[in-house]
């Protein structure tokens, strides 16, 4: 066990190391952050010392270490735009995409299940063809006009819900919350369903392509051949197993939802980790785009982690191989 978690950590370090240099050389490309932080007529001397403080004289190699020597304490520098330590920049948006992820999470997971049951247990009805047919729009429909017919549903049409804005939060220590806010799920709720349009339809395909296997499975025979009601044969046999790989891919796709939520914070002037990236680009503001990949990174990281290790756990044929390996 030991063995196996270390050869995952050095794995996850390996990646957080190229996803760090692939950042770091790419970002140099997208202009001259001095040149946003200055006016246009600032003389040439005080951009050369501005660019010798920030270090940006020295050799790319020397940054990139002084950049990872930083980055493993948390210290991802100071923001060009704010003066202020990235980290601290990025905390104070963190928990507004953390909680719109959860959201959109718990979305498309109360959606995507049951409308996957029913598609693959009925799947020559109509309703469920047309279900199916729906979910390749969404599929195919971008995350930014999901977001714009909402706002023209909702909010321009039927004014119903706000357009844009985080709304009324509360605090928590440190944390910025909407979800124990009255006010706040108002605002929440549709970029949380903006976000949540595309894993729906995954998830509910999913569902349906892992329920169609497993309904043909010979305990699920052996389970019908004993009697037992459709009831229990789906919801008590195979749903079950079902869900064991679905739920696996829905926590991978929690990283993948914080990388979408940059379009959908966008749309909706949500005051997140995305928002702030954009904010970052436009502004050439290097240490707050670093330091947002390398965070991405490692949320990715860590959930495969999680996910492997628990395979681990759970799955003893995973343990049989590696003990017959190490034979």
């Amino acid at each position: 066990m030991s063995a196996y978690v270390a050869g995952r950590l050095g794995q996850g370090a390996l990646v957080m190391l190229i996803v760090g240099l692939c950042s770091f050389l790419v970002l140099r490309f997208l202009g001259d952050p001095v040149a946003s932080m200055v006016g246009i007529d600032t003389p040439q001397g005080i951009r050369d010392s501005l660019r010798a403080g920030l270090g940006l004289d020295d050799p790319l190699p020397l940054q990139y270490f002084r950049f990872l020597a930083r980055a493993v304490t948390g210290d991802f520098g100071l923001s060009y735009q704010n003066s202020r330590p990235v980290i601290e920049v990025i905390a104070e948006r963190l928990p507004a995409t953390l909680e719109l992820t959860l959201v959109a999470a718990v979305l498309a997971s109360l959606a995507g299940i049951p409308m996957g049951v029913f598609v693959a247990l009925r799947r020559r009805s109509v309703a469920a063809k047309s279900l199916m047919a729906a979910s390749l729009i969404g599929v195919s429909l971008p995350t930014f006009v999901t977001g714009i017919l909402l706002i023209l549903v909702f909010s321009v049409n039927l004014g119903w819900l706000p357009s844009y804005g985080r709304g009324e939060t509360v605090m928590i220590g440190w944390w910025r919350s909407n979800l124990l806010s009255p006010g706040g799920w108002l605002p929440l709720l549709m970029p949380g369903a903006s976000l949540a349009v595309i894993q729906t339809t995954l998830v509910m395909r999913l569902v349906r392509a892992e329920m169609l296997e497993v309904l043909q499975t010979d305990y699920i025979r052996f389970a019908r051949a004993r009697g037992l009601t459709n009831r229990v044969v789906h919801f008590g046999h195979a749903l079950k197993n079902t869900l064991v790989p679905v739920i696996t891919i829905i926590g991978l796709q929690i990283g993948t939802l914080i990388a979408f939520a940059i379009v959908t914070e966008t749309v909706f002037q949500w005051p997140g980790m995305g928002l702030l990236f954009i904010q970052a680009v436009s502004t050439v503001d290097v240490p707050v785009i670093t330091g947002f990949l390398m965070i991405v990174a490692l949320v990715f990281v860590v959930i495969n982690l999680v996910v492997d290790l628990t395979y681990f756990v759970v799955d003893p044929r995973l343990r049989i191989d590696r003990a017959v390996a190490a034979t």
